[in-house]
């Protein structure tokens, strides 16, 4: 039919582009495909929305894209869709035991319900420059963390010459569900109007609005099926439909109206509240995000078998302030002098528990759905700073999500999984010092089986023989190929399911599991062998069949996390030294494939392979991240190089967060196969004041470590609830003569700036 109108023949164009990857069974996971196209067909409604309307209030990211002075500006003459490509940054409000997540965007844009429409709160007088946030020149953002009662806002101020503007934006548990409250406050030189405008799109772009009616009295509306309330009642309402246009057009003008229905879906609604001259006034906003939460509620109970879990049962208590306590009980607590350090660390810890809430998952809006491979990094992270109740929620669905081939599914094509859920589940053994549970055992079983089943047979002149096949893997190393990434998680998951069967009982499937680990192995090694003319260096590149590239960081994850091979591994460092001499800009990993941004969460993974070895330019990859955080303490999951906002995925990347809480962790405390490092991640800097950090599970149990300066000594004291002996430890600050003590429950170490050691104090345990 295509061929009969005059088009291109597809079927022709598919089979070429396919020539450029691997054959493989699957040649994208559906689910994404599914995603892309609802995503560009919402840049196709933006296309037709935006640009001839551009004299509507747009979001901050619009305003910046189409503004030809700006250097987010982005043409669009051949691109058919209209995505936000420059400014993917938003935050994430909400409580620990509800999916539900409203977003608030840099201007203080907020969307409450998932995907839906927005909130923004003006300035308006007569004959003055309106406040529009998305266009005022002054805009500050900040995250709040201190208040237990609200756990977590966003507040957001803005201001020209004579207006200004401040929002707060929060979510509290009332009666057992959530509800997103904003306050906006406003003042004004001369007499004016706070106005809250109702939007009919967010941070991706439109999102329709079909109806919206006043109600009773001015104190609201009603958005389709959902109540947006104000404390006070309004002095004027205005409502408007796309063919009027934008309500913002001759507000003060328009009369009043009680309802709107637009076809076009683009309705709009202004209420306005009268502001006298040099007065602050408030008005408070309320939306519930009951519509947000799944079928039957969506608390998190935490019931378990008790102070292991890292988490207490609620105990009969209510209230956001009672639900943040609880889910922060246990939690490892930082204490460090540099201050921005110390926020972003208790920004992403609060990041964990907002994205697990029932599931986990890397993202409140785009990235809003379970990956086995955000999953495995997320529930990780969690672990090692004691939110091991919370990670085991998440982990006992893993059996409903495998299917009966033994296949952990959560998009089709993508051979990491398997390996990815079996290492987590035997994480939280080690961490949780608990065996694992009976009923995992089938699961165990059939996942390393499948595993098995689905490895390439040994073929002559085939280098990737034996390992798993060609998939879509990581997604961001590129087209379809043999991944080392895949085969190193396999192997990984392999070990972890033998000394899980060992510790059931299962010696003889234990056994079969390691000699599979071994075989793998052995195949990886000969595919690396066989493939170097390729590449012309030790470096591990992320196939056989590919040439060194920004690809090669997937295959990292052979040093970091999972310590397949040693901290001193020469492919391993080669792949780190390719890295940093041919992938950085602007001192972090730039990941050319499909990203196209500086990333955050691979620069850490750079930055921990260069930990493990005592490489110190692990210290200016840290650093670089640090300084790429949001204001509010969040990273997307791509950064545009130039604008510094997002340019893929989701504004509020959690696996980005879970890697800087790791980087903190293995800072403090760091786990290698025989053994427990400490403080080789401390800046020299931070040596002249008190640290402290934890308490951290470790797989010999949780163990908290305090730093002291004390006249020219540095005392590092630790303390180790183990599970069952002492670990031997050492002590590597940076800089300084190495420590190592053998079997100690609780030591001092004294480290003098001269590089002298000594141990001052020993209890065996």
């Amino acid at each position: 039919m295509a061929r009969y109108h005059g088009f291109i023949d597809p079927v022709s164009v598919l089979a070429r582009i396919s020539r450029f990857a691997q054959p493989s069974e699957v040649a994208a996971p559906l689910e994404l495909v599914r995603a892309g196209v609802v995503f560009h067909a919402r840049g196709l409604v933006n296309t037709k929305a935006i640009q001839q309307n551009l004299d509507w209030v747009w979001p901050y990211w619009v305003r910046r894209q189409f503004d030809p002075a700006d250097v987010s500006f982005l043409p669009g003459a051949f691109s058919i869709t209209h995505v936000n490509l420059t400014h993917r940054n938003w935050t994430a409000i909400g409580t620990p035991d509800h999916t539900a997540l409203a977003i608030v965007d840099p201007a203080g844009l907020l969307t409450p319900l998932f995907d839906g429409w927005s909130l923004d709160a003006w300035v308006v007088g007569e004959g003055k420059e309106d406040l529009l946030p998305a266009y005022a020149a002054e805009v500050d953002q900040t995250l709040h963390m201190r208040n237990p009662a609200t756990g977590v806002e966003v507040h957001t101020r803005c201001a020209n010459r004579d207006h200004t503007a401040v929002t707060r934006a929060y979510v509290e548990e009332t009666a057992g569900a959530p509800v997103c409250t904003w306050e906006v406050s406003a003042s004004s030189r001369d007499p004016a109007w706070l106005v809250v405008s109702l939007r009919p799109y967010n941070p991706e772009g439109v999102s329709f609005v079909h109806h919206i009616q006043v109600l009773e009295g001015g104190g609201g509306w009603q958005v389709g099926k959902t109540p947006v309330r104000f404390d006070v009642p309004a002095q004027r309402c205005v409502l408007s439909c796309y063919h009027e246009g934008d309500v913002h057009h001759d507000l003060l003008s328009r009369p009043e109206s009680r309802e709107v229905r637009c076809d076009v879906g683009m309705a709009s609604a202004a209420a306005l509240f009268v502001l006298k001259p040099e007065t602050v006034r408030t008005v408070t906003v309320s939306v519930s995000l009951e519509a947000d939460e799944p079928q039957g509620g969506a608390r998190l109970f935490l019931r378990g078998r008790g102070a292991h879990n890292g988490n207490n049962a609620r105990n009969g208590r209510i209230g956001t302030r009672a639900v943040w306590e609880e889910a922060l009980e246990g939690v490892a607590r930082l204490s460090v002098p540099d201050a921005r350090f110390q926020f972003l660390y208790d920004a992403a810890v609060r990041s964990l528990i907002l994205h697990s809430a029932r599931e986990v998952y890397p993202g409140p809006y785009t990235y809003k759905r379970f990956w086995f491979r955000d999953a495995a990094f997320i529930l990780h992270s969690m672990l090692c700073i004691g939110l091991v109740k919370r990670a085991e929620q998440v982990l006992d669905s893993f059996p409903s999500r495998q299917r009966l081939t033994g296949y952990f599914h959560s998009q089709d094509g993508e051979w990491d999984s398997n390996g990815e859920a079996l290492w987590i589940m035997q994480r939280w053994c080690e961490l949780s010092g608990w065996p694992p549970k009976e009923a995992w055992r089938q699961v165990i079983e059939r996942g390393a089986a499948w595993i098995t089943r689905k490895r390439t047979r040994h073929e002559d002149g085939l280098v990737h023989g034996g390992l798993l096949p060609a998939g879509f893997s990581a997604e961001h190393l590129g087209n379809n190929d043999f991944y080392y990434w895949d085969d190193f998680w396999a192997v990984a998951g392999y070990r972890a399911a033998a000394a899980m069967l060992e510790r059931l009982g299962a010696a003889r499937q234990a056994k079969t599991c390691r000699a599979e680990a071994a075989a793998l192995s052995g195949d990886i090694e000969e595919s690396l062998r066989r493939s170097l003319p390729r590449r012309k260096r030790l470096a591990l590149p992320a196939s056989p069949y590919r040439r060194m590239d920004a690809g090669a960081v997937g295959s990292l994850v052979a040093s970091y996390p999972l310590q397949v091979v040693s901290e001193q591994d020469p492919r391993a460092l080669d792949t780190a030294a390719f890295l940093l001499a041919e992938c950085l800009h602007d001192g972090a990993f730039f990941q050319e494939m499909i990203h196209s941004g500086l990333n955050a969460y691979l620069t850490l993974h750079l930055a921990q392979v260069l930990l493990r070895a005592g490489d110190r330019r692990w210290e200016r990859l840290w650093d670089r991240v640090a300084s790429l955080a949001s204001p509010t303490g969040q990273w997307p999951e791509a950064i545009h190089p130039r604008t510094g906002g997002g340019c893929m995925g989701d504004g509020h990347h959690v696996w980005a967060s879970a890697e800087w809480v790791m980087m903190v962790r293995n800072a403090f405390v760091r786990e290698e196969p025989d053994r427990l490092v400490l403080c080789s991640g401390l800046r020299r800097a931070w040596l002249t004041r008190e640290l402290s950090f934890g308490p951290a599970p470790t797989r010999w149990g949780a163990v908290s470590v305090s730093v002291k300066p004390e006249r020219g000594k540095v005392l590092v004291h630790w303390e180790g609830a183990w599970h069952e002996g002492a670990p031997r430890v050492e002590v590597r600050l940076p800089d300084l003569e190495i420590v190592r003590v053998a079997s100690a429950a609780t030591t001092t170490v004294a480290v003098t700036m001269a590089d002298k050691a000594e141990v001052l104090q020993e209890t065996v345990s």
